[in-house]
């Protein structure tokens, strides 16, 4: 049982399409870390802009994995880049996120038999 995503609705509006949903998980693997590394070195230099950027980017997979936590942190993040923050409130929050990710990266992996690099 997944603990750190839900594929109801890819299910939902996929009318329980296997492949489908392999597509999407696939997707999310191939470039969600890459923007989470990205949100990080924009926080670290200030760049709200590519913070924002990455952030949106990651939304829609957020939501249709069912990653609630962490699709709240995202919007969190989001805000703050939008309001240019401060870089201490929001480091919390990126880690909760980056550790919400990595862990549904890891089941998604493990669940979808996709090969563990």
């Amino acid at each position: 049982m997944a603990l750190y995503y839900n594929l109801a609705k890819i299910y939902e509006i996929s009318e329980n399409d296997y492949e489908f949903a392999l597509q999407v998980v696939s997707s999310f693997l191939e470039e969600v870390p890459i923007e989470i590394d990205l949100i990080k070195t924009g926080i670290s230099e200030k760049d709200y802009n590519k913070v924002y950027a990455s952030a949106h980017k990651i939304k829609p997979s957020l939501d249709l994995l069912g990653m609630d936590l962490a699709f709240e942190e995202n919007l969190e993040i989001m805000k703050w880049a939008k309001k240019n923050g401060k870089k201490k409130e929001i480091s919390e929050t990126y880690k909760s996120l980056k550790k919400h990710v990595n862990s549904a990266i890891k089941e998604l992996k493990k669940d979808f038999k996709i090969d563990q690099e």
